[in-house]
């Protein structure tokens, strides 16, 4: 079995997702940029729990769809995200934290704030004017989710494991 750490992310529509992946392809570095944009759920969960937490997020993913909003452009201070909002989207996560409670990293059981990171490990200064530009332009909005992905965290890149689309 394989022991990596497992990633679970939520999934957009894929309009929504183009978008996102076009700013992160012009905004991070490239040397850096080993994945698509996406909304981390959770950033380490144990790799021998692969069977259950795919069954788990399997049932999760059996409910309709939903709509996230685009709050804002989050400064990240090296770099810059957008910020999402959803109460369904944080009661599934809470489900999933509660069921998983034992087997949480610190970084996973903090309060999640879920957003799309478009840059990152750059010179803040270079962070600064492109949250700058991005405030400017910010139009409020809403993006579909579609579902839930597990991926194995293989030290940069992630190699996908399953999606579960909701409905």
């Amino acid at each position: 079995m394989n022991a990596a750490p497992l990633v679970v992310t939520l999934l957009l529509g894929e309009e929504a997702q183009r978008r996102f992946d076009r700013l992160r392809a012009a905004h991070f570095p490239a040397a850096r940029n080993h994945l698509a944009a996406h909304v981390t759920l959770f950033h380490a969960l144990p790799g021998e729990r692969l069977a259950a937490v795919d069954a788990d997020l399997a049932a999760a993913a059996a409910r309709p769809p939903f709509d996230v909003e685009v709050t804002g452009v989050r400064f990240l201070g090296r770099g810059v995200a957008y910020a999402l909002a959803s109460a369904e989207l944080d009661d599934l996560r809470a489900g999933l934290a509660n069921a998983w409670a034992d087997g949480l990293t610190p970084q996973d059981r903090q309060w999640h704030a879920p957003h799309v990171t478009v840059q990152n490990k750059v010179d803040p200064g270079i962070a600064r004017a492109l949250h700058a530009e991005l405030a400017a332009a910010f139009v409020p909005g809403t993006v579909p989710a579609r579902g839930l992905g597990l991926w194995r965290y293989l030290g940069g890149p992630w190699e996908p494991v399953a999606e579960h689309p909701f409905g």
